[in-house]
C-alpha cells in the first residue's frame, strides 16, 4: 500500500472515529497503522476534549481506566462496522498520549497545566519551569530561580513555534496532591 493511500485510508479512519468518541467527550489524538507479522496494529491515540470555556488555569485530570476501556469498546465496534480495515485481521490499541509524547499543540500544553515542562521556541535556550496557563494563545511558567532564587514567570506564545517536553518528577517539591489524591469520595 501507498504511503499516499495509507495516509487517506488512516485520515478517514480518524473523522470516523471522531464521531464514536465525540459522546464520549474525547477526540482522537493520533492513529498509527503498522504491521505486526501476518496481522496488523492500529494504535489510537484519545485525549480529552476541552470545552472552549475551560479554565485555563485549573490542572486536567487524566483519562482514567474505565474512560480508555469504553473508547476501546466504541473503536472497535466502529472499525468493525466499516471496511476501513479491510479483510487482513488487527490488533487494536487504545491509550492516552503519555508523559513521553511531544507538546506541540495548544490542547498539549493545556492537558498538562500543572505540570513541569521544557520549553523550546525557535530561536530560543530552552526553558523549564510549571505551566500554570494555557489558552489558545499560548502558555505561561513559572520558572524556578536560580540557587534559591524566586521564581520568575514567563509568557511564551504558539508564534513562536512553541514545543515542550514534561519532565517526570519523582518527589515533587511542594505540597499539591497529585491528581486523584486527596478525594473523599
Amino acid at each position: 500500500m501507498s504511503a499516499d493511500s495509507q495516509s487517506a485510508r488512516t485520515e478517514r479512519i480518524a473523522t470516523d472515529l471522531t464521531g464514536v468518541l465525540a459522546p464520549l467527550g474525547l477526540v482522537v489524538e493520533d492513529i498509527t497503522v503498522m504491521p505486526a507479522g501476518k496481522r496488523r496494529l492500529v494504535r489510537v491515540l484519545v485525549d480529552r476534549e476541552f470545552p472552549a470555556d475551560a479554565d485555563p488555569t485549573a490542572p486536567v485530570p487524566p483519562l482514567d481506566l474505565d474512560q480508555i476501556a469504553d473508547a476501546t469498546r466504541a473503536v472497535s465496534d466502529r472499525l468493525d462496522e466499516t471496511d476501513a480495515m479491510g479483510e487482513q485481521p488487527y490488533v487494536l490499541e487504545v491509550s492516552s498520549p503519555g508523559t513521553d509524547r511531544p507538546l506541540t499543540q495548544p490542547r498539549h500544553f493545556r492537558r498538562n497545566v500543572g505540570r513541569l515542562v521544557e520549553v523550546t521556541a525557535d530561536g530560543a535556550e530552552p526553558v523549564t519551569g510549571r505551566i500554570t496557563r494555557a489558552d489558545d494563545t499560548g502558555i505561561t511558567l513559572a520558572v524556578p530561580g536560580q540557587k534559591g532564587g524566586a521564581a520568575s514567570e514567563q509568557v511564551r506564545t504558539y508564534d513562536e513555534g512553541l514545543r515542550g517536553a514534561v519532565q517526570v518528577e519523582w518527589n515533587r517539591s511542594d505540597d499539591a496532591p497529585a491528581s486523584g489524591e486527596g478525594d473523599d469520595d
